[in-house]
């Protein structure tokens, strides 16, 4: 069984106060700290997991600069069998969609059965390069996996749909899935982990050897344009209600029915 995983190298803003860049359309990341983006984790654990179950190889492709290979390490230490690095200057500034369409140049001539990627991105948050990769490769796909399972030539997806209700979906192989957190549990990776495929030779592909010209991907071919990036206003503070139980909750009802909520 051949596994694809698309992974991401992003931002972690959990613990960070988020600061904008000089230029308003771009985070101050002087004191950013990068990992693999969230989701993705899910993904690369889901593809070891389905490897370890059924045989085969698992591969890990990103689109990014040079620092980017911290996450494919970070796949190869999690089980990944081998990693593909999609680097160029001209992909700088891709969006979505010139970025599927990098990842479908880079996979479209590889034998592959199942594509895994996560549902978002950390940065971004969009969701769509994983539903714009398959359209590309004309293969069927289903978002926001929660549980994931292959037998035989079909693979059983349990996943969100509108409305806070599942559904379970059977495609046939080939196919893409978008996995959400919680799809299992991603295994620890240590240091010793990380040292052990330090030296394992990853390869980087740019924009000629895809056949990719530069008007395709990067800023030239970007529908999405970030005009400015700002914080929101801060509100007001809050207001406190005092008294025995019973008299904050009547108080609270009726500052509720004064602003219309019911």
């Amino acid at each position: 069984m051949e596994i694809i995983v698309c992974i991401r190298r992003v931002p972690d803003l959990s613990e960070t106060e988020i600061e904008i860049g000089r230029d308003g359309v771009s985070l101050a990341d002087d004191d950013l700290d990068y990992d693999v983006n969230e989701w993705d984790n899910f993904a690369i654990e889901a593809a070891v997991r389905l490897k370890e179950e059924h045989g085969g190889r698992v591969t890990a492709m990103t689109v990014g600069d040079e620092e980017s290979e911290d996450v494919l390490r970070r796949a190869l230490a999690m089980g990944a069998d081998e990693a593909v690095h999609l680097m160029d200057d001209a992909f700088d500034g891709s969006d979505a969609l010139g970025t599927a369409t990098i990842l479908h140049r880079a996979i479209a001539d590889r034998p592959y059965d199942l594509i895994l990627t996560g549902a978002i991105s950390g940065d971004e948050a969009r969701g769509h390069v994983g539903p714009m990769l398959a359209a590309m490769l004309d293969i069927p796909m289903v978002a926001l996996a929660t549980e994931l399972s292959v037998e035989g030539g079909t693979v059983t997806v349990q996943h969100e749909v509108e409305g806070g209700l599942e559904r379970i979906t059977r495609m046939a192989l080939p196919a893409l899935v978008t996995v959400q957190t919680g799809l299992n549990e991603p295994r620890y990776v240590s240091i010793r982990g990380i040292r052990k495929v330090s030296g394992m030779e990853i390869p980087v592909l740019g924009a000629g050897d895809l056949d990719l010209e530069g008007s395709q991907v990067g800023v030239a071919s970007s529908a999405v344009t970030v005009e400015e990036i700002f914080l929101p206003p801060r509100g007001g503070g809050a207001e406190m209600l005092e008294g025995s139980e019973e008299t904050v909750v009547q108080k609270l009802v009726e500052r509720l029915q004064q602003e219309g909520a019911f």
